[in-house]
């Protein structure tokens, strides 16, 4: 009997953690680059180029990578297939508004399969300078989301979106 008790208040509590675990997420990151809006913008639209300030190329330099369509455009396609940091996956164009915004929905297969929807904005600061911001969203469902309560996503993805944001800004400054 005590058994069964124990059973239906572990059943109870998985089942408020399902109600109160957050099911959105938004992480992002900005950083200030003393280069021109225009000239930004065209660097950071062309998927290719994150291969030189993306922190996740350099935790697997030797990542397995595939491309398909024309980069810079809206339903190019970036595959990967890397170690156990940078998992397997695909990132697809799907929106670009000129000077303002790239989207693009990232889709994880390895560790774990989900999917978000990335972007990269940017706006003018002051006169010659760009700030950047970048980021990733998306919705988590139960049960998943209860992992959330126990895995700070911004505090985790924030780190390398910062280190990559700096590498992008040390890219364009020099």
């Amino acid at each position: 009997m005590i058994f069964l008790y124990i059973v239906l208040i572990l059943i109870g509590l998985f089942i408020i953690l399902l109600l109160v675990a957050p099911r959105k997420y938004d992480v992002n990151r900005s950083v200030l680059i003393d280069k021109p809006l225009p000239e930004v913008f065209q660097y950071i639209k062309l998927i290719k180029n994150q291969n030189e300030w993306s922190p996740w190329k350099k935790k697997d330099p030797q990542m397995k990578q595939e491309y398909q369509g024309t980069d810079g455009e809206v339903g190019f396609l970036s595959k990967w297939e890397g170690n156990k940091d940078v998992g397997t996956g695909e990132q697809e164009l799907t929106r670009i508004v000129e000077n303002e915004i790239i989207e693009s929905q990232l889709r994880f297969f390895k560790p774990w399969k989900s999917q978000s929807e990335a972007y990269l904005k940017v706006e003018e600061a002051d006169l010659g300078k760009t700030k950047v911001i970048w980021g990733f969203s998306g919705e988590s469902k139960p049960p998943t989301n209860v992992f959330f309560l126990f895995f700070n996503m911004d505090k985790t993805v924030g780190k390398d979106f910062e280190e990559g944001l700096s590498s992008l800004k040390t890219i364009l400054e020099n």
